[in-house]
């Protein structure tokens, strides 16, 4: 404990008032202080500074005066219904008003003040009061603009009204749903080139809809990827949250690519030729992104050049203007790397600042290069939008479920576009858990709260919005970050972090309020280190969860009836981040995770403990009457699902892996090279790589969805 003596109390303060925590209790329930020199390293990527005990007091002196230095709070988040309070600062004894601006223009709302006293305070040699107004609670969804008038001083907030619950969309009010979860690049057809695509997706919504009864399809995240090679594997580590990875365009399916003159279609032709040539000679082991974007890259550039027609101009010259800047700097950026190289902290000091004038001037000096990179998002989000609609039209109350990962790449666009609002010198990532003993480094640069909230979560809204256009749900990698995430300060090891809080109420209302416009449900992935209260917080809101059957035991650590499963969630056998149920069964996992170096102890022991919890479920399974001694494992994949469906969960999960009878895992956490991760094809139960065209004809896999299908 002799860490927690190197902690002033002014240090201690000032870390509590910037939500950076000083101590935790870990995944044992053990009470661990924090350093000080993470806690001071993590403050001055707050921008404050506490490096030493003088600093530390002019920082806190500022903090508690900062609030008063405002004429109003940066925003504000309410719910509907809510009638919160608000303070105006002004010089002391001067009038004060405040009125509210609706988002649509159509309405000016006055708000009334309080009768509530408080002490003014000097203020940079100025005497400075407190008035306390309160918002009507029949504010409209959306987002508003408080105004404020105080003296000669006049003021601005974003003001946010939420919804107070969003649960189910009313296709679901009466009746649950069941959907496939697979990863799109492993899941490739005869057409695709060398990585699934969203033509494939097309035809997975299609199939599992018309066929099997299926209500959506969850596909891991699309986001974009540099277009530099070699490219980033993860879905999870993007290089934009907010665009998507024209990796996974359907060349053919582009309107102007019908229009190719002859040279340039046998162009194509033998682009796609070489790439089938190069694939079918590398056995299709691994989804081999790089050569796929290769050809497709230069297949694009020639579509790119066919002249649209009148009404397909028009329509994307709409496009650019409704995503505006975002996507002109994303473009910009994309154009940069291909000349530069993808690390933007490389390149020439100049370019460092997106709005600059070397970046505008090279915008101007390759207009065709980010023309491309523009019109590549507008392309996708026709793709995007092609493939919701066949999921819709094959009778799916969801349609498609999409994936939101937690960060970005610390050399990506966002992170080049977005530095006012992401946090330097910090990676994202988790303590050590059961999972992951060591703890885990995602490399990823944080949301800066403060920052959020000045901008009026710009940012935030955007990515949002732009995810959410085409879906019917979405799943939200590592919900609980937007309460607290772990913040690793370079350089030091993932054990060497600490939480840093968010405005959850911002966060999750926001979110809502989003996924409400886009008339979606939102699944939280609440698994790991979770505050039980941040589980309550998001059940009020309506937000669902994520069960893994594998994970949910009681409070003895038994298997957990079914009944007693939470109802407001999304139930599943296994996860992406662990071996299909196959594999799961064998103690795959714990093998590789051995092999990989990432246990604590012994793999003797971690496979008595790992068979052990099997076996627990097992015995429920068979005590239950859901399966007979002695069982194969096709059956008892079988099994575990069919328990699925005797909890009270309202979605029901089936990873397309367990459908086919797949064993290898997609991603091993804690890893980074040392597996292929998110590289692993969709394989039969043999490890021999399916096409989806083999899939559709799989009895195994409709024998395992008719168990969740006749609920």
């Amino acid at each position: 404990m002799t860490q927690t003596a190197s902690l002033s109390p002014e240090l201690v303060e000032l870390a509590g008032a910037c939500g950076v925590a000083t101590e935790f209790w870990d995944w044992q329930g053990r009470h661990v202080p924090v350093p000080a020199a993470t806690v001071m390293a993590i403050l001055g990527a707050l921008g404050v500074d506490a490096s030493t005990t003088e600093a530390t007091d002019r920082a806190l002196a500022a903090q508690r005066l900062d609030r008063w230095r405002r004429v109003l709070p940066p925003t504000i988040v309410t719910r509907t219904g809510w009638t919160p309070w608000f303070w105006v600062h002004c010089r002391h004894g001067d009038e004060v008003g405040a009125w509210v601006e609706c988002e649509d223009g159509s309405q000016r709302r006055d708000v009334w003040q309080q009768d509530r006293w408080v002490d003014p305070q000097w203020v940079d040699g100025e005497l400075v009061g407190e008035a306390t107004f309160a918002l009507p609670g029949d504010l409209p969804l959306g987002y508003h603009r408080l105004r404020a008038r105080a003296g000669d001083r006049e003021a601005s907030a974003t003001l946010v009204v939420t919804p107070a619950h969003l649960g189910l969309p009313s296709a679901l009010a009466d009746r649950r749903t069941w959907g496939l979860a697979l990863q799109l690049y492993s899941v490739r057809s005869g057409r695709s080139w060398g990585v699934g695509d969203l033509a494939d997706l097309a035809d997975v919504a299609t199939w599992s809809g018309q066929e099997l009864g299926a209500g959506f399809v969850l596909v891991n995240p699309l986001h974009a990827a540099s277009p530099a090679t070699p490219m980033e594997p993860s879905p999870y580590l993007p290089t934009s949250r907010r665009f998507a990875n024209p990796v996974y365009v359907r060349v053919e399916s582009v309107p102007e690519y019908g229009y190719l003159d002859a040279r340039d279609r046998a162009a194509v032709e033998r682009v796609r030729g070489r790439l089938r040539a190069q694939l079918a000679a590398d056995g299709g082991e691994w989804v081999d992104r790089d050569p796929a974007w290769a050809a497709k890259r230069r297949a694009l550039a020639l579509v790119h050049r066919v002249p649209r027609s009148p009404g397909r101009e028009i329509a994307y010259r709409a496009y650019l203007a409704r995503e505006g800047d975002g996507l002109r700097d994303f473009a910009t950026w994309c154009a940069l790397v291909e000349t530069h190289g993808p690390d933007w902290q490389a390149w020439p000091t100049e370019l460092h600042d997106p709005g600059g004038a070397a970046v505008r001037e090279f915008r101007a000096s390759h207009a065709v290069e980010v023309d491309f990179h523009g019109w590549l998002q507008w392309v996708l989000d026709e793709q995007l939008e092609s493939a919701h609609a066949a999921a819709r039209a094959a009778g799916m109350p969801l349609g498609i479920v999409h994936d939101l990962a937690v960060g970005v790449h610390p050399e990506g666009a966002d992170s080049w576009g977005l530095q006012e609002v992401l946090a330097r010198g910090i990676r994202v990532g988790a303590p050590p858990d059961a999972f992951n003993q060591q703890g885990q480094d995602w490399s990823q640069p944080p949301w800066r709260p403060d920052r959020l909230a000045e901008t009026g979560y710009a940012a935030y809204r955007d990515l949002l919005r732009t995810v959410l256009r085409h879906a019917g749900g979405l799943r939200v990698d590592h919900v609980v970050g937007h309460f607290r995430l772990w913040w690793v300060p370079d350089g030091a090891p993932p054990t060497a972090g600490t939480y840093v809080r968010y405005d959850h109420e911002a966060l999750v209302g926001i979110l809502m309020l989003e996924a409400h416009r886009a008339g979606a449900l939102v699944v939280g992935e609440d698994l790991g280190t979770v505050e039980p209260w941040a589980r309550d917080y998001l059940r009020e809101r309506g937000v669902l969860g994520t069960s893994v059957l594998w994970f949910e035991r009681d409070g003895h650590g038994a298997p957990l009836p079914p009944e007693h499963w939470r109802e407001l969630c999304l139930a599943t056998v296994t996860t992406h981040d662990l071996p299909p149920t196959a594999g799961y069964l064998a103690g795959d996992h714990v093998r590789l995770r051995d092999k990989l170096g990432l246990l604590t102890r012994s793999v003797d022991e971690e496979l008595a403990v790992d068979a052990a919890d099997r076996a627990s479920w097992l015995a429920a399974l068979v005590e239950r009457g859901l399966l007979r001694e002695g069982a194969g494992e096709q059956e008892t994949v079988e099994a575990l699902h069919r328990l699925l469906t005797w909890t009270p969960a309202r979605l029901l999960g089936v990873a397309l892996t367990d459908a086919v009878g797949d064993r290898r895992t997609q991603n091993q956490p804690g890893t980074r090279d040392e597996y292929p991760n998110w590289r692993i094809p969709l394989s039969d139960q043999e490890g021999r790589p399916m096409l989806l065209e083999d899939v559709v004809r799989s009895e195994r896999a409709r024998a395992l969805t008719r168990v969740v299908a006749t609920t």
